[in-house]
């Protein structure tokens, strides 16, 4: 196989004859996408045949600043986490320390779910497909920006609604895997993040890759997360995933990143040293939980299966194996891809949430693979342009809004504790003759409130949030004007604060 040359943060114009792949014209379609979408910034990595063939960035590191991204530029990959964590798990059960069938409350005696028979019977292969019969999502809203431990967030997983019949369909849950890496520290002793540096870090050599904001700033050289508001990025701080690592936590490079597909695609083996047999890596892309396709209808990579392994999406592309993974932080969105029949990977990394991840992996696989050309941002980006400008959420909220109108009480009958099953403490105060509200577990999400129409309020959030900004709280009353509790209604797709649902308490 012909050797590539490749310097470190510096593309070097080369024509892959024998893939045929011109890496120029590929770096100039990716650097074209990412001005197209506007994101901040953007680092490419491919792997190919155990090599790291293409490594670069493009953008800058934050708005306003003319630092660039490279290869080694670390971005929190959010979920594409989620396979290490069952590859831990699955070196746990090469050990004799777990097996997959163990039933979660053998490990974890306070795991509840929504019913007695379902808490029984799960089992830790069920925390990592999504087919407890959770929403997608749902229970977010607990861990989201809070300082509740790993146990405190699973003892409240028994107040959530289930969402389809267990083990009958799938809703993604970020809630199954805090579980998972909670069963991890409870078997062996020690935290998420001690097992994954011991057991993966380490011994695939990526030492760019930390899971603790507290090692960002020595380690140097990362992106900024970005919100989006109005189509501006807008610089935001990091948030502390630490405790919920095992869910999204760990911040890496593209060639850190290359280094685990390539790790991945080899089957777990590491020069002499076999991490995962060949049992785990089986387990792992298993099919364990599949998703409807279309068969009446053609697509872009002539699809006949898709589903989710454990921590990976499976599906076919153009008759190969597709092995892949989404991450989504606060300001960073990510996606791992692999065609391990052809070994080769590709990861887009980013710090802004209006990215062209699929664009870019599309048009990069699709050269490698010698399908037809296709100007994926083009196609991709008029299709997000739509959805966003088909949204209306938020429009027909105000829209409906109903002027002149006034609270049913004085100000100060608002300020009370409210109290959620599913999270603690509610506070709504009076301060400065205006209501605030205080999140008993998450300060970040301090507000005023401020009238909206009728016993409806505002919510004005005090910091920028990548994935919510208005919002709105109702208060409920008896008959008599008492005040019973709070509805939530912060219109976005993925924290979900209608579940919290407060009563009054006093």
């Amino acid at each position: 196989m012909k050797k590539y040359l490749i310097l470190p943060f510096l593309l070097i114009s080369l024509t892959l004859v024998a893939q045929n792949v011109d890496l120029e014209k590929l770096d100039s379609y990716i650097e074209k996408t990412a001005k197209e979408w506007g994101i901040p910034g953007m680092s490419v990595g491919i792997v190919q045949d155990g090599e790291i063939v293409f490594s670069k960035g493009y953008g800058v590191l934050e708005v306003s600043k003319t630092e660039k991204p490279d290869g080694n530029t670390l971005y929190a990959i959010a979920s594409n986490t989620k396979a290490f964590t069952s590859a831990t798990i699955a070196m746990l059960v090469q050990e004799g320390k777990l097996n997959w069938e163990d039933k979660v409350q053998k490990h974890l005696p306070y795991f509840e779910l929504f019913s007695p028979f379902i808490s029984q019977e799960t089992t830790i292969r069920d925390l990592l497909c999504h087919r407890v019969g959770l929403g997608t999502f749902s229970g977010d809203v607990i861990w989201y920006k809070s300082d509740l431990t790993s146990e405190e967030i699973i003892k409240r997983l028994k107040y959530l609604p289930s969402a389809f019949n267990f083990r009958d369909g799938f809703g993604y849950s970020n809630v199954m895997y805090i579980t998972a890496g909670e069963v991890i520290k409870t078997v062996t002793g020690k935290t998420w993040g001690e097992n994954v540096q011991d057991r993966i870090l380490d011994p695939v050599n990526m030492d760019r890759t930390i899971y603790s904001l507290k090692k960002l700033e020595s380690k140097g050289n990362f992106a900024t997360p970005h919100a989006l508001e109005n189509e501006k990025n807008i610089p935001i701080p990091y948030v502390n995933w630490e405790e919920v690592a095992a869910l999204g936590g760990i911040i890496s490079s593209v060639n850190d990143i290359g280094k685990w597909m390539i790790f991945n695609m080899n089957h777990g083996i590491i020069g002499n040293d076999t991490l995962l047999t060949s049992s785990s890596r089986n387990m792992i892309w298993k099919l364990h939980n599949s998703y409807t396709v279309d068969h009446t209808k053609t697509d872009d990579f002539n699809t006949h299966f898709r589903g989710y392994g454990l921590g990976w999406g499976l599906a076919d592309f153009h008759g190969r194996l597709r092995v892949s993974h989404g991450g989504g932080y606060d300001g960073m969105i990510s996606s791992v891809n692999m065609i391990p029949d052809e070994k080769l990977g590709i990861v887009v990394l980013t710090n802004g949430m209006k990215a062209p991840t699929t664009a870019v992996t599309n048009y990069v696989l699709n050269a490698f693979l010698g399908e037809e050309e296709k100007d994926w941002s083009a196609e991709m980006l008029e299709r997000r342009n739509k959805s966003d400008g088909g949204d209306k959420r938020i429009s027909e909220r105000k829209e409906k809004r109903v002027t002149g109108t006034r609270p049913s009480l004085e100000l100060g009958k608002y300020a009370g504790t409210y109290n959620s099953d599913i999270y603690g403490k509610i506070e709504v105060k009076m301060e400065n003759d205006k209501l605030r509200i205080y999140f008993e577990h998450t300060p970040d999400l301090l507000a005023t409130l401020e009238h909206w129409h009728y016993d409806v309020w505002k919510i004005n959030w005090d910091k920028t949030h990548a994935w919510f900004n208005f919002g709105t709280v109702k208060f409920n009353t008896t008959n008599n004007l008492e005040i019973t509790g709070m509805d939530f209604d912060v219109p976005n797709n993925d924290i979900f604060f209608e579940e919290l649902k407060p009563k009054r308490v006093n």
